[in-house]
């Protein structure tokens, strides 16, 4: 024999109101007096009850569902991203649909995006990071409650980004704090907006302080580029500080100077970006730059709630959230 919960019935009848007042406050009316919703709310918690997620689209012609656009990738960053998004999400009382995409391109995003619109979601989130997404946003329908996360910063289109800029300045000034004279890069790819960022501010550090920046290392996000280009800074006797823009390069770098015998952080110093779990383990622990994933996500989900909340999409919001510092073992100041 089923066993069923609390009915809105049930609700209604506990907090003196009728069914149609239990379901303008679990749909979020305005005309509902502070006290009644109070006394409600209250009645719901005593009861345990779950509002019925697919009456409910029937009434407000949504779903309790918020779609995710994502490239299918095991990289940190993104998938950190994911799995906030998705945990936010439900401590709001939605669940995520993924979509993955193979490529972040306009036919890829598109078919994603439709998908979702056909299963009628709330709103959709998009996780951006590459310069090939910028076109397919822009051609959205503007109805859509829509917010992107890590995307292009020159775009008419919401969006939620780690300060990395910031992050990245932190980063060399951290370097330059310690006494040595220059700071070289490891990049990420060229056609990611986190990479640009992490230029953007590595180079504004070293002029600030009045200090022409070295050649760019281009990698891309792997430890194996970060190994190669740290062979090359391994020959160079003049390398004392690297920050690369992100861990993985940073563990690539490490090997390519142990194996040279170079020393971090007697005789180099090395900071990277992301602070992945295993930094700290890391030979020597490495100082990094902790992007807050859970704020992101957070501010992802207020923006886009506030869209479907007000029946509307579109409008260039910004809302940038500053990563942390966090000093360990790997930065140290230069021999003379």
């Amino acid at each position: 024999m089923a066993v069923h919960g609390p009915a809105m019935t049930d609700v209604a009848r506990l907090a003196g109101v009728s069914h149609q007042t239990v379901s303008r406050v679990l749909n979020g009316h305005p005309n509902v007096r502070e006290q009644t919703r109070l006394r409600v709310r209250a009645a719901i918690a005593e009861l345990g009850y779950r509002p019925n997620g697919a009456a409910r689209a029937l009434v407000t012609g949504r779903s309790q569902v918020i779609g995710v656009v994502a490239q299918n990738t095991t990289l940190y960053g993104p998938a950190s991203l994911l799995a906030a998004l998705e945990q936010t999400a439900a401590e709001e009382g939605f669940a995520v649909s993924v979509g993955s995409v193979r490529n972040l391109d306009h036919r890829s995003i598109s078919a994603a995006v439709e998908r979702h619109l056909a299963h009628r979601v709330a709103g959709i989130v998009v996780i951006a990071p590459v310069e090939s997404a910028g076109e397919a946003l822009e051609r959205l329908p503007q109805d859509v409650p829509l917010v992107t996360v890590d995307g292009d910063p020159q775009r008419p289109v919401p969006l939620v980004t780690v300060d990395q800029v910031a992050g990245a300045r932190a980063a060399t000034q951290h370097l330059l704090d310690a006494g040595h004279r220059t700071v070289w890069h490891v990049s990420g790819p060229s056609d990611w907006f986190d990479s640009a960022g992490r230029i953007e501010g590595w180079r504004a550090a070293l002029l600030a302080a009045g200090i022409d920046p070295p050649p760019l290392m281009h990698g891309d996000w792997s430890a194996a580029s970060g190994y190669r280009c740290g062979q090359m800074l391994a020959r160079m006797p003049e390398v004392t500080a690297i920050f690369t823009a992100n861990d993985h390069l940073a563990l690539g770098v490490l090997r390519a100077l142990h194996e040279f015998g170079r020393r971090v952080p007697t005789e180099i110093s090395v900071v990277g970006f992301d602070d992945v779990p295993e930094a700290a383990y890391f030979i020597p622990p490495l100082t990094t730059v902790r992007p807050d994933f859970d704020a992101v996500a957070r501010a992802s989900l207020h923006m886009l709630l506030t869209q479907i909340e007000s029946g509307i999409g579109g409008g260039a919001l910004r809302q940038t959230i500053a990563p942390t510092l966090v000093a360990r073992d790997s930065v140290a100041p230069p021999r003379h």
